[in-house]
């Protein structure tokens, strides 16, 4: 019965403290939401206990809140919570690096001078990204660091899958600008 209600009847019944009504909406989005908080944290395990203290919240307030959409509301509260819990553990967003390179540096023919140089580009690169607007970061990471695919972010973002494919056009382009201005500005120096 619970599962054909909508968000909004859900609402209703918890604020009647009704423990169904919390326990169909978190396996109605749980998974989403985990893997959204993902992205920002870039630790599964981080992301499921964010989102179950998440839930806690929504179960500990359910009187005091007047949500009016429970999933931009539970969206938008994971993000905040990934944003503030990676900001406390302070670890750069240095995950492009593929651990399987990093076991097998030289083996290629690497040069320790070729791979610092490649860590100041990816370095840099993320630094440049991390000056993107945050909905073309968010879209950029998601799509290329995570490889979700546009479709997957539409529904974990709550917008089209268009919106998706024009952000990320436009991200990509912003992103491309200004490599090629911080290059121009390296080879001016």
């Amino acid at each position: 019965m619970y599962l054909q209600l909508t968000d909004e009847k859900l609402i209703g019944l918890l604020r009647k403290n009704d423990p169904l009504a919390l326990e169909t909406l978190f396996n109605r989005y749980y998974k989403q939401l985990c893997q959204f908080c993902a992205v920002y944290t870039k630790d599964y395990e981080a992301a499921e206990e964010i989102i179950a203290d998440l839930f806690i919240k929504v179960w500990d307030g359910r009187h005091d809140t007047a949500i009016l959409n429970i999933k931009n509301y539970l969206f938008i509260s994971a993000r905040n919570l990934s944003i503030n819990y990676t900001q406390k553990k302070k670890d750069p967003v240095d995950s492009i690096e593929d651990i399987s390179f990093q076991n097998h540096l030289f083996e290629d023919g690497s040069t320790p001078f070729r791979i610092l140089s490649g860590r100041e580009s990816v370095s840099g690169i993320l630094r440049l990204i991390d000056t993107l607007p945050e909905r073309q970061r968010e879209i950029l990471l998601m799509s290329r660091i995570d490889h979700i695919d546009k479709s997957k972010i539409s529904e974990i973002l709550g917008i089209s899958i268009r919106t998706v494919e024009t952000t990320l056009y436009q991200s990509i382009k912003e992103l491309r600008r200004m490599l090629k201005d911080s290059t121009n500005l390296k080879s001016n120096s």
